[in-house]
């Protein structure tokens, strides 16, 4: 990693946050990626390094301390019996023989490995009581997930009952049992979906991933149980509960009790085994019915298991070696230009259509004019085209020896493509961006932001209806969604038209449901909309963040830059972007309009759930492991801001409170440095159980 000051080190963590926050939502909500696997991993390993340099930018709530995933709000919360953690990833065999050398560091010797598939799907945990299937639920954010029973009652090789020799072979078969794999479609199976969906006219899905996810969280059982979907199934959330000793006997037991278990699963004892099972898994990956991405290597006796533990967000006894991404050559047809939300213009490289790690791949990502000329890649040339499996790919660059005369070097654009204005590029940042706050392209694409399901979740509202709203002037910002009416949406043009030829409007039933999904979005948190608004640097947890020290709008508009900057997690430009917008005059008249609208722009809190202010004014910092109190310091930072607190992820002489677990850190010491008051759990418990300051 390049020289860098602790400022640019900050200023680089907090995008990297909100460029992994961003992707992290399209991957799991949306189901639908923008990057690569390899690109999402590279961004990770980055923001984990430059944590790992300056230890006081590991905030709590930093994507490297927390499973990936969302809870999507139209099914019921179910809570995991324990956490569904992700895994960490080797790239290649240099690192997974990196981790294996550690593992023998750590017990001084190499135990037995499991080595099973890596499926490309969907995570489920299914839950038996008495030996009855009785919930299932997706990993959701790891600690959450999602109900998904009556869909997953429908997957056919899903026991509804454990067979009655597994049943015997559980510590206490009367304790609910949760039992967790990957749900996929097979790529036949997925092939077939996208043919008929075509044949319908319907938009096919990218991947069998997204296939298999999108089925999984169907709203009707009865489509969910239509699709092609499997299982494998491989681990348990307490190993005490079955009465084996290892990985390898789960799997075992998994079987006898009426389970998918993946064939392809190898015991090995040296690294060289281990390292020749990987290779041979990459050589066969292709003739295999489904879709795998790598090899998960687990210590398999359970006791060693439990010995080594977890990190904050993966178990430390076991390793995902993530396979290369797949690479294919195609031909770059021309190169054109998208305005996003905020102005950015992205090129991006229209390709001559080729088949890429199980999906048809016709367009990618080129990220900025400086990429597109580092890689000297030109128009006609004969591209690389790499996809980590499953997403948008990335063009790597051209084969210099088949490139023709005639390709031609892209020049960027000088005005913007949509408005014509002229574009900039503002100090310090790579990309063009257009600054007018007329272009129709940023317009339709905050209008599709506003409606997305991490803001305000409008059921219905998607890209052809707002194209449409956008050309004949009808939505022009968002707070014009508030004022359409049924009547002039079931006469809107869809821009199809029938066998007559005649166009196809919305329609009556359509124009009432688009409606009311607009009223619902009214009563929405305030943090969603802040999220709606678009504002730079502002992503899901920011706004979260900031709900919780401003917990209305009003407040909001009242707070200083600086007010802004002491918000846990808040950087210097997110403060900054914060404060400027909401002192833009369109931006406010945006606000103070939907408002009128009945837009809630405060916090909503079911009653009962609000707590008193006491804390207010505080600022505490938590460090090491809260052992005795039973809790992470995530979960006890949560309480304190409950109570009006301020929770920090650095000491300065502002901070009220640093309490300390076990092992702390340098905050400890420098919090002794500076005279600031050091709680220990017993006494940070007391301030959490009654929400008063603590007496010291």
């Amino acid at each position: 990693m390049a020289e860098m000051t602790a400022e640019e080190a900050r200023s680089r963590a907090e995008a990297l946050r909100q460029e992994i926050e961003h992707n992290t939502y399209l991957y799991y909500a949306l189901d639908a990626p923008e990057i690569s696997d390899a690109a999402y991993d590279s961004l990770m390993r980055e923001l984990k390094a430059l944590e790992e340099r300056f230890p006081e930018l590991a905030t709590l709530d930093s994507p490297t301390k927390r499973v990936g995933g969302y809870v999507e709000r139209q099914f019921q919360p179910i809570r995991h019996a324990s956490r569904m953690y992700s895994l960490d990833n080797a790239m290649d065999e240099e690192e997974l023989a990196a981790w294996m050398d550690g593992i023998v560091r750590l017990y001084g010797f190499l135990p037995e490995l499991c080595c099973e598939l890596k499926i490309d799907g969907s995570s489920l945990a299914v839950t038996y009581r008495d030996g009855l299937l009785v919930q299932a639920a997706t990993r959701g954010d790891g600690t959450t997930g999602e109900d998904v029973t009556a869909n997953v009652m429908g997957v056919k090789d899903i026991p509804h009952a454990l067979s009655p020799s597994a049943k015997e072979a559980l510590a206490n078969p009367d304790a609910p049992l949760e039992l967790r794999g990957e749900i996929y479609m097979p790529k036949a199976s997925f092939d077939a979906l996208n043919l008929e969906a075509e044949a319908e006219g319907k938009k096919p899905f990218a991947n069998p991933r997204n296939a298999a996810a999108g089925s999984l969280r169907q709203k009707d059982p009865k489509i969910t149980a239509e699709r092609d979907l499997a299982t494998f199934m491989y681990s348990v959330s307490d190993t005490r509960a079955i009465q084996v000793p290892g990985q390898w006997e789960l799997l075992r037991w998994l079987e006898s009790a009426g389970f998918h278990v993946n064939p392809d699963v190898r015991l090995c004892h040296t690294e060289d085994e281990v390292l020749a099972f990987c290779r041979e898994c990459l050589r066969r990956r292709d003739g295999l019915a489904y879709d795998i991405d790598g090899v998960v290597v687990k210590v398999n006796d359970f006791a060693l298991q439990e010995e080594a533990g977890f990190t904050s967000r993966a178990p430390k006894w076991a390793m995902a070696f993530k396979f290369p991404p797949e690479e294919k050559t195609t031909r770059l047809l021309d190169i054109t230009v998208q305005v996003g939300r905020t102005g950015v213009l992205t090129p991006v490289a229209e390709l001559e259509p080729v088949q890429v790690a199980g999906s048809v791949v016709a367009r990618a990502t080129l990220h900025n004019e400086d990429e597109v000329h580092r890689k000297d890649v030109r128009i006609g040339d004969t591209v690389i085209v790499r996809k980590a499996g499953d997403v948008i790919p990335e063009v790597l660059g051209p084969v210099l020896s088949l490139r023709p005369e005639d390709a031609h070097v892209w020049q960027a654009p000088k005005v913007c493509p949509s408005c014509g204005m002229p574009v900039v590029k503002e100090e310090g940042e790579a990309q063009l961006r257009c600054v007018s706050i007329d272009c129709p392209a940023q317009a339709h694409e905050r209008l599709l932001h506003w409606v997305s399901r991490d803001a305000m979740d409008i059921d219905g509202m998607g890209d052809e209806i707002i194209a449409r709203l956008v050309e004949i002037g009808r939505a022009n910002d968002v707070a014009d969604f508030y004022s359409l009416t049924v009547e002039e949406l079931e006469q809107l043009h869809t821009g199809r038209v029938n066998k007559e030829g005649k166009p196809v409007t919305l329609g009556r039933t359509t124009a009432e449901k688009l409606v009311s999904a607009i009223q619902d979005s009214k009563e929405r948190d305030l943090s969603r909309v802040l999220v709606g608004l678009g504002i730079r640097h502002v992503g899901k947890n920011t706004a979260a963040e900031i709900v919780e020290a401003y917990p209305s709008m009003e407040a909001l508009k009242d707070a200083s830059e600086e007010d802004l900057k002491g918000i846990y997690g808040i950087g210097d430009s997110a403060a900054a972007s914060i404060w400027s917008f909401l002192r833009t005059p369109d931006n406010v008249d945006v606000i103070q309009r939907l408002e009128r609208a009945g837009v809630s722009m405060a916090v909503k809190r079911a009653e009962g759930d609000a707590k008193p202010q006491s804390l207010k004014g505080l600022t505490f910092v938590l460090t090491g492991t809260l052992g005795e109190l039973g809790m992470s310091r995530d979960e006890a930072s949560q309480a304190l801001k409950g109570y009006g607190a301020k929770v920090s992820s650095s000491v300065s002489s502002k901070t009220s409170y640093v309490a300390v677990g076990e092992n702390p850190g340098s905050k400890y010491d420098k919090a002794v440095k500076l005279g600031v008051p050091v709680l220990d759990e017993q006494q940070l418990k007391a301030v959490l159980d009654t929400g008063e300051p603590p007496v010291l």
